[in-house]
């Protein structure tokens, strides 16, 4: 009987599993989050929209290597940003972001 439920619990939880596509894209979103230049980019985005010059001088690190990193974030959807005459600010794209980020934060915490 054991091995009834066994197969019960291994048949649904494989019914219940999401297509491979799906897991391959949160693998790669997840990959994203590895980096911590990028995960320091996020949090200084947090309390809104900064420019890239303004986020080389928080990090202490070049435009270029900021602008980098931004450029795979925003392919990644993680950050959008909106254009001011020839200034181009940044800002987490949505709640989602500092949510998973909180959660991590809340994770490691415990």
């Amino acid at each position: 009987m054991g091995e009834d439920i066994k197969t019960k619990a291994a048949a649904d939880i494989a019914k219940n599993m999401p297509a491979e596509e799906y897991l391959y894209d949160l693998a790669d979103l997840f990959r994203i989050f590895g980096d911590t230049t990028r995960i320091r980019i996020l949090y200084s985005l947090f309390d809104g929209e900064l420019c890239v010059g303004d986020i080389s001088t928080i990090l202490g690190m070049s435009q270029s290597s900021v602008s980098h990193q931004l450029r795979i974030l925003k392919d990644s959807k993680l950050v959008k940003f909106r254009r001011d005459g020839k200034s181009i600010f940044y800002s987490l794209d949505d709640d989602h972001v500092r949510s998973i980020l909180d959660l991590g934060m809340e994770h490691l915490e415990e």
